[in-house]
């Protein structure tokens, strides 16, 4: 049995992983460690437990003495990181936390995990560092795509913080031979996502007939994943990846955000002319898209999901989960 530790578990996507990976890998256990701010929901994963093969710990990665215990307690093999302060509105009006959470944090991790795994002298360990297609910065031309070698040209402060954690990723494996890897996912979508991101407040603002803001002339395009298509390729990595390689996650299914607003508003029979267009923010990005050729042809991942059933199936959750986003 192996036993995988998921920092941020309580999250959007680090819940979605865990329940993916606790159903297709029924020999392993999992412990989540999560610090449980607003991003951290423990009613995302209220339903696990039950399961023997789970346990949930309250922590934060920040916390050197009590995460240190932590891994002590339980030797994990394997460790995953999707703790992180992740809303870009959020960054421009507090950096502080940001470079606290995403990078500080990262780096007690990154300690810890060292001090300890070199007294183990386990050769097996492996940690993985979840990062963001944002760290690359924003793309111009309509015809390129982000490459796991492309320069971090990060635009906010909320990207910043990650390019700065997977930057420190990357020295652990350089100075001390640190066995890490990154992987770098497009805009995930799905159940579970917190009401301020775009795609749940498109549809929230939508079922309560409210109007749909859209920042600038909503052009800005985005590549969307289902947060299930994300959650299988990292275990693709976390267990076939290469040690110090970077692994970008993309769908290829480009979308500008007004294109998105109005699928949804299609969906729910609703009238395009809810939509309505606000001052942009500061620093948004025009397009991100990323080349994931190396996944792909290495490990053998691709995409189970087509972007309209995704979407359709993702409205259902929050049309019939009101009572979790409601509050």
């Amino acid at each position: 049995m192996n036993v995988i530790l998921v920092t941020g578990g309580a999250g959007f996507i680090g819940s979605n992983y865990i329940r993916l990976f606790l159903q297709t890998n029924k020999d392993d256990k999992v412990i989540n460690y999560d610090k449980l701010t607003y991003a951290g929901n423990i009613e995302n994963i209220q339903d696990l437990d039950s399961n023997p093969r789970y346990c949930f710990v309250k922590g934060d990665i920040c916390d050197e003495k009590h995460f240190t215990k932590i891994i002590k307690e339980y030797d994990p093999d394997y460790v995953i990181n999707f703790a992180a302060e992740s809303h870009v509105d959020r960054s421009i009006d507090d950096p502080s936390i940001f470079g606290d959470t995403n990078i500080m944090g990262t780096l007690n991790i990154l300690q810890c995990l060292k001090n300890f795994w070199k007294k183990s002298n386990d050769q097996n360990k492996k940690f993985l560092q979840i990062s963001t297609d944002e760290v690359y910065g924003s793309l111009e031309n309509d015809d390129d795509s982000f490459t796991e070698s492309s320069l971090l040209m990060p635009n906010s402060p909320y990207s910043a913080s990650k390019a700065g954690a997977d930057l420190m990723v990357r020295a652990f494996v350089k100075t001390y031979g640190f066995p890490a890897m990154i992987t770098r996912c497009s805009n995930n979508y799905g159940p579970f996502q917190n009401a301020e991101k775009f795609i749940p407040s498109c549809i929230i603002k939508a079922l309560k007939d409210e109007a749909i803001t859209i920042y600038g002339d909503g052009t800005n395009i985005r590549e969307w994943i289902h947060v299930n298509d994300h959650c299988a390729a990292i275990t693709k990595v976390l267990l076939k990846g290469k040690l110090g390689e970077v692994y970008n996650i993309g769908s290829g299914d480009e979308v500008s955000n007004i294109e998105m607003a109005r699928l949804i508003l299609k969906h729910l029979g609703k009238e395009t002319g809810r939509i309505e267009k606000i001052t942009d923010r500061p620093g948004h990005d025009r397009r991100y898209a990323l080349d994931s050729k190396k996944i792909a042809g290495e490990l053998d991942w691709k995409c189970s999901y087509q972007l309209e059933k995704g979407i359709k199936e993702t409205i259902s959750w929050y049309q019939n989960n009101r009572a979790w986003w409601d509050k």
